[in-house]
């Protein structure tokens, strides 16, 4: 699919400008559905960090992207949680022939209609504080021109969740945002310290990070900086 420069250009300009919300999740509301219509995708939604699991569900244009946000924040699996923790654009053509790759993802999402899916990291100030993911109901090869496009679309929602956090409208959004912004760097740290140590790769270890933030009821920069200072991890 061939994106159309200008008419992008045009829709980032609109939405943008645009500041006539109540709250900031109403203002991201509409910059997900907007994304919907531009690039003729199924359905998008937005996962934000927080303190303990990392990645929740704030927005989705429709019932299908929310289940997706949803189920993709439980399993840390997916587009999203890799777009995320590698700070990159994470696509599959087909989530159903991706279940080895995904399998508790695959399971949850099984009675959806989502297939092709795309996971971009949000950044504030360059660090990732949340990922923007789209997803078609059928088969659907990525080209660099809809992953760029996207990437680019992506900074839509940080100039939206930025001007909330200057305008003091984001409420606990802030809270969360701020926690990430905080902690990411502590995360980074502890996560390469568990690959190195465990052989595994970075979405493995940041799981490991979140299992234990859940098992012990903390938050995950504190469980990471236990890692940094003892190198022990305890779920």
């Amino acid at each position: 699919m061939s994106i159309d420069d200008a008419a992008l250009a045009e829709s980032l300009r609109r939405l943008a400008a645009s500041g006539n919300h109540s709250t900031v999740v109403e203002a991201l509301r509409q910059v997900v559905t907007a994304c919907v219509d531009l690039f003729g995708v199924s359905g998008a939604g937005l996962l934000v960090a927080e303190d303990q699991d990392m990645l929740r569900y704030v927005v989705a244009s429709d019932d299908v992207g929310r289940a997706l946000e949803t189920a993709e924040a439980a399993t840390g699996q997916g587009p999203c949680t890799e777009a995320f923790v590698d700070s990159r654009v994470v696509t599959t053509s087909d989530l159903r022939a991706d279940a080895e790759r995904w399998p508790e993802l695959a399971r949850a999402v099984a009675a959806q209609p989502v297939r092709a899916v795309l996971g971009v990291p949000v950044r504030l100030g360059g660090i990732p504080v949340g990922t923007l993911d789209v997803y078609r109901d059928h088969r659907h090869d990525w080209d660099d021109s809809e992953c760029a496009a996207l990437a680019r679309y992506a900074e839509v929602i940080a100039t939206t969740m930025a001007a909330a956090l200057q305008a003091h409208t984001a409420g606990e959004l802030a809270r969360q945002l701020q926690y990430a912004l905080d902690y990411r760097v502590v995360i980074e740290r502890a996560v390469g310290f568990l690959m190195s140590r465990d052989s595994t790769d970075a979405v493995a270890a940041f799981n490991a990070l979140r299992a234990a933030a859940r098992s012990r009821r903390t938050k995950i920069g504190e469980v990471a900086q236990g890692v940094l200072d003892d190198g022990h991890l305890t779920a």
